[in-house]
C-alpha cells in the first residue's frame, strides 16, 4: 500500500546539461533508496563507455537508448520518502523536443526543483527561463532552486560566484512572481548540501535540499469542485467491459455514480474503480484509476474525452478566450494561425480567430489592442476556435482544467490558460 504520509508530486526542471538527473540520482542514493553496489555497477559501466561521472544520472535513465544518447527522453517517475512526506519525483526532460513530456509532467506537479548550474559560463539559460515560465503558467506555486555544480566554480565552492548568479536568479524569478524562493548551493555529483550541510561551503547558512523539501506545503485536494477526469486510454476487458483510465483532476468519483463523457456525450454508471490493481469504492484528485462504466461501448469514448458527473457535466466549448505567453516561435504569429493545443489529455488543432490584445507581463496592463501579430516573449489575449468540440474550463473556476500548451513544428510555441469561453 502507498505510504500514509502526505504525498507531494515534485517535478525536476531546468536546462538539459545542468545536472538534473545526476542530482536526482544522488538524492535517491543519499536517501538510501538505491544500494551502493548498484551505483558501483553503474560507475563501472559509465567509465567503460567513457561517461565517467554519469553514474548517478543513470539511476534515473534506466532506458538503454537514453544511456547511449546521454539524454533524458521520457518523464521518469521515482518515489522516495522523507520523515515527513512521501514524494513522487517527476524528472522532466530538458531537451526541446521533449518539452511536451515536460508539460504533461509539470501539470501534475505540486512543487518544482529548478536546477541551475552555477559553473562559470553557465547560469540562467534560455531553457531555464522556458521551464520556469512554464511551471508558473501551469500553476506550480512552490519552487526550490538548486545552485548546482558548486564544486566546479573557480575556485571551487566560490561564495562570490554564488552571490553573483543568485542575484540574477532572484531578479528573474521575481519577475515571474516567485518570491522568497530558497536558493541552495549544491553539488549533485559530490552530494554537497543535499541531505547534510556541506563543510565545503561554511559561508552558506540556509537549509539543505532535504530540509527545503520538508518545508513544502501539501496542496489542498480540490474535492469540493465538480468531478473532472480526463481520459488517457480506454480498454475493453473481457468479463468486465469498458474500462476508461485516467487521473482525477477535481472532485470525487464513487461506485454507483452516474457519469457523462464529453464531448462524446455518452453517459453510464460506474460499476467498479481500481487503482494499482486494488479495487476501491471512491477515488479523489491525484488518483490514477481505471473504472468500469456500464452502458458505454469502448469505441464510443476516447483519449481526450473528460468524465464528469451528470449533474455538473464537463464544459464543451465552440470557442474560448485565452491568455497565452509565446515561448518560442521562429517568426510572428498572426490571426488565422492554427497550431495543435494540448489541453489535459486532448490534442486538437485550434485557430487563432483574433489576437485581442498584447499585455505587459509584469503588471498586466494592456500594451496594444488588436495587434497585427505577436512574437516570442509576448503575453497576449486571443480568441481561439478549436477544429472540433473540446472540453476546457475557465481557469478561474476549475484551474486544473483551464491550462494548455501550444505546439507546432516539433516545439512548444506557447502556453496559456482559458479565461473565458463560449459553450457549444
Amino acid at each position: 500500500m502507498a505510504s500514509q504520509k502526505p504525498h507531494i508530486n515534485l517535478v525536476v526542471i531546468g536546462h538539459v546539461d545542468h545536472g538534473k538527473s545526476t542530482f536526482v540520482g544522488r538524492l535517491m542514493f543519499e536517501h538510501g533508496e538505491i544500494p551502493p553496489h548498484i551505483i558501483e555497477e553503474y560507475r563501472k559501466q559509465a567509465t567503460e563507455k567513457g561517461k565517467a561521472t554519469f553514474e548517478f544520472a543513470w539511476v534515473m535513465d534506466r532506458l538503454k537508448e537514453e544511456r547511449e544518447r546521454g539524454v533524458t527522453i521520457d518523464v521518469a517517475h521515482r518515489k522516495f520518502e522523507t520523515d515527513k512526506y512521501y514524494f513522487t519525483i517527476i524528472d522532466a526532460p530538458g531537451h526541446r523536443d521533449f518539452v511536451k513530456n515536460m508539460i504533461t509532467g509539470t501539470s501534475q506537479a505540486d512543487a518544482a526543483l529548478l536546477v541551475i548550474s552555477f559553473k562559470e559560463g553557465e547560469g540562467i539559460m534560455a531553457q531555464t527561463r522556458e521551464h520556469a515560465n512554464l511551471a508558473r503558467i501551469l500553476g506550480v506555486r512552490q519552487l526550490i532552486v538548486l545552485a548546482n555544480k558548486m564544486d566546479s566554480t573557480q575556485p571551487p565552492y566560490s561564495e562570490k560566484r554564488f552571490n553573483e548568479v543568485k542575484a540574477e536568479v532572484v531578479k528573474f524569478l521575481g519577475a515571474l512572481g516567485y518570491k522568497d524562493t530558497p536558493i541552495i548551493p549544491t553539488s549533485g555529483y559530490k552530494g554537497d548540501n543535499v541531505t547534510k550541510n556541506s563543510p565545503n561551503m561554511p559561508w552558506y547558512k540556509g537549509p539543505t535540499v532535504l530540509e527545503a523539501l520538508n518545508s513544502l506545503k501539501v496542496p489542498e485536494k480540490p474535492i469540493d469542485k465538480p468531478l473532472r477526469l480526463p481520459i488517457q486510454d480506454v480498454y475493453s476487458i473481457t468479463g468486465i467491459g469498458t474500462v476508461p483510465v485516467g487521473r482525477i483532476e477535481t472532485g470525487v468519483l464513487k461506485v454507483g455514480d452516474k457519469v457523462v463523457f464529453q464531448p462524446a456525450d455518452k453517459s453510464g454508471e460506474v460499476k467498479s474503480i481500481e487503482m494499482h490493481h486494488e479495487s476501491m469504492t471512491k477515488a479523489e484528485p491525484g488518483d490514477n484509476i481505471g473504472f468500469n462504466v456500464r452502458g458505454i461501448a469502448r469505441n464510443e469514448i476516447k483519449r481526450g474525452d473528460v468524465c464528469g458527473s451528470v449533474s455538473s457535466p464537463p464544459t464543451v466549448v465552440k470557442s474560448f478566450t485565452a491568455q497565452i505567453v509565446v515561448l518560442n516561435h521562429p517568426s510572428a504569429i498572426a490571426n488565422g494561425y492554427k497550431p495543435v493545443f494540448h489541453i489535459h489529455t486532448a490534442q486538437i488543432a485550434c485557430r487563432f480567430e483574433k489576437i485581442l490584445k498584447k499585455i505587459n507581463p509584469r503588471d498586466g496592463t494592456v500594451l496594444e489592442e488588436n495587434p497585427a501579430y505577436i512574437e516570442k516573449g509576448n503575453v497576449a489575449v486571443v480568441k481561439v476556435v478549436p477544429d472540433r468540440p473540446v472540453v476546457i474550463e475557465k481557469v478561474s473556476e476549475i484551474p486544473q482544467m483551464g491550462k494548455f500548451a501550444i505546439r507546432d513544428m516539433g516545439q512548444t510555441v506557447a502556453a496559456g490558460t482559458c479565461i473565458d469561453l463560449e459553450k457549444k
